[in-house]
This record gives C-alpha cells, structure tokens and sequence, in this order.
C-alpha cells in the first residue's frame, strides 16, 4: 500500500495591527483562494512591516500558485522573523512540505524537526517527519560531487598501479632466457687455453712430446735387451 503524504499548509498567520490594512485584506483573498490579489496585499504588508506573519502568508500564497522556489525563500524570511514558537513552527513545517514536493527529503526531514522543536505535540508535523525518513530511506540521496571525484580518483590510481605491473611481468618475460632457444645436444664452446696458443697447436705439441718420449723409451728398452743373459728351457 502506497503512503500518501499528507502535506498540509499550517493555518496563516492572522496577527495584524490596526495600521497594517493588507494583512487582512490577503486573509480574506487567500480564504477565497484568490492567492494572486492575497499574494499582492502580502508583499505590501511585508515591505512596510517586516513582520513574520506577513511573510509566512505571502510564502503560502506563492506555494498554491506553484512557486515552489520563491516559497522556500519567503519561509525561510520568516523563520529569520519569527520571535514566537509558534511562527518559527509553522515556518519550518511548511518549508519541509516545499522540500518535500522537491523530492528534497533529507532537507525535509530536517525541516520538520526543527518544526517539532518548537511545537512537539504537533501531529500534522509528526506525521510528515515520519513520512520524510521513510522517503529518504526509500530513496537515499545520489553520490555528491565530491564522492564521486574521491572513487574516480581511486579508480585512476588502481588502474595506473595495474598497467605498471602489467608493464613490469612484460618486462619480467622479455628478459628471461627462452628454454626453447638452447639445443640439448649443443656443446658449450671450449675456453682457449691459457697463453693464447691455439687448441690445434697446443695438440701438436703435445703429440710431439709424447713421440720424443716413445722413442727415447724405446732405446732404453732395447740398452736392457741386450744386457740381459739368455734364458733358454733345460731339456730334461
């Protein structure tokens, strides 16, 4: 079931002076819902008498012709006016109606307590406070500006922080040796000998050596041959 607000214009005000003759005069248009001739007597009233309750009535006048903005300044005035409980309560009650037919519910529930501070046992105000917080619970205020730019500046330096890693494993790959690249039968190449003498020479040499060696073992083999008696077998 939808709740339908219940947003009710507090009664005007009807404080009046003798020498304040458009106060009343706006009453009586206003109660014949004349609200363009009430707004008219209102604005002369406000602006020879500074009075709340001039303002406060020129506020509602407005209201009921649609005026929605210049309404929620001219209660405002008259919040700034009010010297009673009872003005500043009524002000404030209907500055939450505009904030509510603004879909402004945040400001709307605000409004409304300040009304109930001063007038708590007032139900037409209980009512639409209720009504505010569980609007504005309904239907939570989008992202400030200042928000939105803290998230998207979290969100930039994230992504900044993800390229640069991106960015360092790329790097990280490029530098390591492909496995793919190295033959497993492939031999690593022989260091050069000390002394800068080539692999082929250095073999040679060595050969040479080693037939010098031979030849000289093998005289020395046959010196031993030649000393040695004969042995030779005994026929038995």
């Amino acid at each position: 079931m939808k709740v339908i607000a219940v947003l009710l214009l507090l009664a005007h005000a009807v404080a009046w002076s003798q020498k304040d003759r458009e106060l009343p005069r706006g009453n009586d248009f206003y109660e014949d819902k004349k609200f363009v001739e009430a707004e008219t007597n209102y604005r002369i009233s406000a602006a020879k008498h500074q009075k709340a309750a001039a303002t406060f009535n020129l506020g509602n006048a407005i209201y009921r012709q649609g005026q929605i903005g210049e309404s929620k300044t001219k209660y405002l005035n008259a919040i700034k006016q009010a010297k009673t409980f009872t003005e500043k309560h009524r002000a404030y009650h209907n500055l939450g109606n505009v904030f509510m037919t603004a879909k402004e519910y945040q400001a709307a529930v605000e409004a409304y307590k300040n009304a109930l501070r001063n007038n708590p046992s007032d139900d037409e105000t209980r009512y639409n406070y209720a009504l505010a917080k569980k609007m504005l619970k309904d239907n939570p205020p989008p992202e400030g500006k200042d928000d939105k730019k803290k998230k998207d500046k979290e969100k930039d330096k994230q992504d900044q922080q993800q390229q640069q890693d991106q960015q360092q494993q790329q790097n990280n790959q490029q530098n390591k040796p492909d496995q793919q690249d190295q033959k497993p039968d492939q031999k690593p190449t022989q260091p050069k000998p000390q002394g800068g003498i080539p692999k082929e020479r250095l073999q040679n040499l060595l050969d040479a050596v080693n037939n010098e060696e031979k030849k000289i073992q093998d005289k020395v083999n046959a010196r031993k041959v030649k000393g040695r008696p004969v042995e030779t077998e005994k026929d038995w």
